[in-house]
């Protein structure tokens, strides 16, 4: 009998997934076209900011420079009980990590194909800060009208349904 093995059955199944900040707006001024997880490089204060979820993806996007992501304009507050030496600079330049083949691939399409790398969400997930990296294309006017349209009409279906079932 293998005591590794019932040791990890003995573990809840929980992932350690939770939601710090969530760029809604990106979803409605973007069309997205393909997502990537990427991690992000931080230093200690960062980490315990998001982690009390004080993080804001609103203006932020990615660049690429020597063959590397940023994240550039997101926005971590300073965290409160830390010294304001030992304090970070709230909109600094954050390195994303991804593996060289997606980085390639990205480099391509932004530089060729002119779209734009726009942070949806950061996350926990077992304990690592990760961000979804959305590879975007900005919509048009009457594509923004169409989608909140759409929504209305889903929002009077469902709004429908509720009431003669």
């Amino acid at each position: 009998m293998n005591t590794k093995n019932n040791a990890k059955s003995s573990k809840p199944a929980g992932d350690g997934f939770k939601i710090v900040a969530d760029n809604r707006q990106a979803r409605f001024q973007y069309e997205i076209l393909e997502t990537f997880e990427a991690g992000v490089c931080l230093v200690g204060t960062e980490v315990k900011s998001i982690r009390e979820g004080r993080a804001n993806l609103r203006d932020g996007y990615a660049s690429i420079r020597d063959g590397e992501i940023l994240l550039n304009n997101v926005h971590v507050s300073p965290h409160g009980t830390t010294a304001q030496v030992f304090n970070h600079d709230p909109r600094r330049t954050r390195k994303l990590l991804l593996h060289r083949q997606e980085i390639r691939k990205l480099i391509g399409r932004v530089e060729q194909d002119g779209l734009t790398l726009v942070p949806l969400k950061m996350y926990l997930k077992r304990g690592k800060v990760k961000i979804d990296l959305a590879l975007v294309r900005g919509k048009k006017l009457h594509d923004k009208r169409e989608d909140s349209r759409r929504k209305d009409d889903q929002r009077d279906i469902q709004r429908a349904m509720k009431t003669y079932s």
